[in-house]
């Protein structure tokens, strides 16, 4: 018969009342055992053995005691059971609901590090910041060498996670809730900076602070306290989890600087083969031939601890997984933070060049169209995606493109003169 794979199905519970009570329940089965229909309108009730046939066949499936339990205090002791198990929809509302946070949150990181970057311009009028503005830029701008090393980086940690998955994942979580209340506050900040009401302030070792800001701060902490607590109640913390990793990832395309458009392409062309190679190629190399990227997205060997750096949002279409667990439609915080870098520079090198914001548009717009690629393809071939195997070409082309077009692709491609003033280098000729 072959070996056991246990699937999920539902079981269609009606009671005999009128009008008639009914429930699903989740059951798990053997299609190697047992086969069942696809839909509820193809099935056909369970009924009692009958003597006459000369070959009688009981489909066997598991269900929890729980919901035997809750199937009698519902229903009653006469029930009427249909055992299917409809097929996994092809497309899933969650993709849009993923979607819609990707392009956001690529967009508005760019429009804010276009602020930050006008700003930046404004201050250099100023001698007195100048020198200051320029040390700061120097600390969050990623040069070319800078690039690779975080690459290789990127590659040995995602090694060391494959091998040495149940004691990292703790310092991941760490991290992330360090960083991600880190992040919050500074987006949160950023909001209420702009109101004009409620500035009273305190001092504090000899520093004059708001009073706002404060409780902001604590609020912060608490949330990322409250998802560290609770992260593994699905049900609820995928919302706290989402709203953490969008702040995370709006903070580091703002905060995180590349300074033109070859180390953008060095970036992003390298985490490109770095997505390919994890996914496609290492199954080839392990021993059980699984992907090391999916198996440490997933959580090797039956962890259930899993790494909190992707976008959750559960399946919205009824189907046997959504009934027996919830699955969820993911989307790491990568295939938003890199291209992101992307259009947080198109941004700049607009204001930088009073380009009347064509470059972020356009880049913005090939990344939506990049993400709508990314799920056709996880739709047709029904398989996780790495998604910079669109989300790269779409960006990197639409923004050569209108540079070239624009004739401003040396330009482009060295950084503005702005960038070459804050090094205290002569700007090339464009």
């Amino acid at each position: 018969r072959g070996p056991a794979r246990p699937e999920e199905g539902i079981l269609h519970a009606a009671g005999n009342g009128v009008p008639p009570k009914t429930k699903d329940y989740c059951i798990i089965y053997n299609s190697n055992w047992t086969t069942l229909p696809d839909s509820l309108n193809n099935a056909s009730p369970l009924t009692d053995n009958k003597t006459e046939f000369k070959d009688v066949t009981l489909p066997i499936a598991l269900i929890r005691y729980s919901d035997i339990m809750d199937m009698q205090l519902t229903l009653g002791n006469e029930i009427n059971v249909t055992l299917y198990s409809p097929p996994l929809p092809e497309f899933d509302c969650s993709m849009v609901v993923i979607f819609v946070i990707a392009v956001f949150t690529v967009a508005l990181g760019g429009y804010w590090s276009g602020v930050s970057e006008l700003e930046n311009l404004k201050a250099m009028a100023n001698p007195g910041e100048r020198e200051t503005r320029r040390k700061k830029e120097e600390n969050v701008t990623f040069t070319p060498l800078t690039v690779i090393l975080f690459v290789v980086i990127c590659c040995v940690m995602l090694v060391l996670l494959y091998f040495f998955y149940k004691w990292l994942v703790y310092v991941i979580i760490s991290v992330f809730c360090l960083a991600s209340a880190m992040s919050l506050y500074n987006c949160l900040a950023a909001l209420i900076g702009e109101i004009p009401c409620g500035q009273c302030r305190i001092k504090c070792c000899n520093k004059n602070i708001e009073v706002r800001l404060i409780f902001l701060a604590g609020f912060c902490i608490a949330a990322a306290v409250v998802w560290a607590v609770f992260r593994n109640e699905d049900r609820w913390a995928w919302i706290l989890q989402d709203i953490l990793g969008v702040a995370f990832c709006l903070n580091f395309i703002k905060t995180l600087k590349m300074p033109n458009f070859k180390s953008c392409v060095i970036l992003l062309g390298l985490l490109l083969l770095y997505d390919v190679f994890f996914v496609f190629i290492t199954p080839f190399i392990t021993k059980n031939g699984a992907s090391i990227m999916v198996e440490v997205a997933a959580g090797p060997f039956g962890n259930s601890e899993k790494l909190p750096v992707v976008i959750r949002v559960p399946r919205l279409e009824y189907s046997a997984a959504t009934l027996c667990d919830m699955p969820f439609s993911l989307l790491g915080f990568g295939d938003i933070i890199v291209p992101g870098l992307l259009v947080a520079y198109c941004r700049r090198f607009d204001v930088q060049t009073s380009s009347s914001s064509v470059y972020y548009i356009s880049c913005t717009i090939a990344y939506a169209v990049g993400m709508v690629l990314t799920f056709v393809v996880l739709a047709l071939m029904k398989m996780g995606q790495p998604a910079l195997l669109y989300l790269v070409p779409c960006t990197l082309i639409t923004s050569s493109l209108v540079a070239w077009r624009r004739k401003e692709m040396k330009k482009f491609w060295n950084g503005s003169s702005y960038q070459y003033y804050l090094k205290g280098e002569k700007n090339p000729k464009t």
